[in-house]
């Protein structure tokens, strides 16, 4: 019998993702003999040069404490000051497509998160996104190539597509697929077994 299928649907500059990380890395550990997990980006905000808006940064950097203030996740406020702040997310989830083709999608996810809430790069930049590329061992110039090509672009609008047929509310959203039903599975930062709980409900 074939295993059902958890989907993790995030964006790679939600914040929210990131504070969700140390639990769903423990989630996704004991669920992997479960189901197969398969991540999908979502797409938060499609491609803009135009400089963050002020109210939208000052929500944003008040996220974020709200985050540190609740699940202890570390943040390096300096990104606010020391990057210029686009609402372009679509550039980060090319680069997870791009990744995904050589398995190094949840490696180029981590370089993201790090790059953006650690050591205040942007990951709207696509410069900044070839360079965490290049460290994970990829060639510089295909990446980038790929990166501005309408294939990878279709494949991104494609999987934001079947991402917004699912019943999920925002990011991250994990959807449980079984038997040819999808079934929203609830998301608890702090804890994994709420989801652990959930999952296995359905599937044992």
């Amino acid at each position: 019998m074939n295993k059902p299928t958890l989907y993790y649907v995030y964006d790679p500059m939600c914040s929210w993702c990131w504070g969700y990380r140390p639990t769903w890395q423990t989630l996704q550990e004991q669920l992997q003999p479960l189901v197969n997990i398969q991540y999908k980006v979502g797409g938060l905000a499609p491609d803009s040069d135009v400089p963050m808006p002020t109210d939208m940064q000052n929500f944003l950097q008040q996220t974020w404490h709200k985050i540190a203030t609740h699940l202890g996740t570390e943040f390096n406020h300096d990104f606010w000051t020391s990057c210029q702040p686009r609402r372009s997310t679509y550039p980060a989830c090319r680069a997870m497509l791009i990744a995904r083709q050589h398995n190094l999608e949840q490696e180029m996810y981590l370089a993201v998160q790090q790059a953006y809430y650690l050591n205040a790069k942007n990951p709207s930049n696509i410069d900044t996104l070839v360079s965490l590329a290049t460290e994970l061992g990829l060639d510089a110039a295909m990446f980038e190539q790929q990166m501005l090509s309408n294939e990878v672009q279709l494949q991104l609008i494609d999987e934001i597509g079947f991402v917004s047929d699912m019943p999920i509310r925002g990011f991250p959203s994990l959807v449980l697929s079984i038997n040819g039903e999808l079934k929203a599975i609830p998301i608890d930062y702090q804890h994994w077994q709420t989801s652990y709980e959930a999952v296995t409900a359905h599937i044992l």
